[in-house]
């Protein structure tokens, strides 16, 4: 496939463009800094700022799936929009781990220990999330991962869910940027969450 990912040079992007160089796909790395997107074959780095809907409908012209890995800075409508306007049918986004519930009714960003300081970044993952849920043109996808992401070795595995947060024997909920970018691609791939969310963890 070819795949546009947007925020390709930061953390989770870098990871994801990485790996799908890695299983050969043609990758359109999108960042403002693109001499910090990973060298990799395959891997086309474009300087841009998706803040513009039309401009970024320029860069992702041609390309099967976006991919963003940005900060919820940048609305759901724009991004929304430049898909439409390029005629690109389907996006995945790196999500945030505020919005799954830790028990019925409950979300993680409703829990007493979950950081003031995160809760306005938290509640841009929320609301991209809403938005998402009211489109029916294009084919979303939206990950949350596990609420620690983490440094970490590459393992290859990791367990899945939907709107739960999943956690360890220890009570713990964490994955390394490398396997989430595993599951990224995997879900890329195998296309088993269409208009839905999905989370993992180990």
């Amino acid at each position: 496939m070819k795949v546009a990912v947007l925020g390709a040079s930061g953390r989770a992007g870098s990871e994801i463009t990485k790996e799908l160089a890695a299983r050969g796909h043609a990758v359109v790395a999108i960042a403002r800094k693109p001499e910090a997107i990973p060298v990799a074959s395959g891997v086309a780095p474009v300087a841009g700022d998706a803040s513009n809907a039309d401009a970024l409908a320029d860069l992702i012209k041609g390309v099967d799936v976006v991919v963003s890995a940005l900060h919820f800075d940048v609305p759901a409508q724009t991004l929304l929009t430049a898909l439409k306007i390029a005629d690109v049918p389907r996006l995945l986004v790196t999500g945030g781990a505020a919005s799954l519930e830790v028990a019925p009714g409950v979300r993680l960003i409703d829990t007493p220990d979950f950081p003031q300081e995160w809760k306005a970044f938290a509640q841009g993952g929320i609301d991209f999330l809403d938005a998402l849920r009211l489109e029916t043109d294009i084919d979303w996808t939206f990950f949350s991962p596990a609420a620690l992401l983490e440094e970490g070795p590459r393992l290859g595995h990791y367990r899945t869910g939907t709107d739960q947060l999943i956690v360890d024997e220890k009570g713990e909920s964490r994955i390394s940027f490398a396997d989430y970018a595993i599951a990224m691609v995997d879900e890329l791939e195998a296309h088993d969450h269409p208009r839905a969310r999905f989370t993992a963890a180990y």
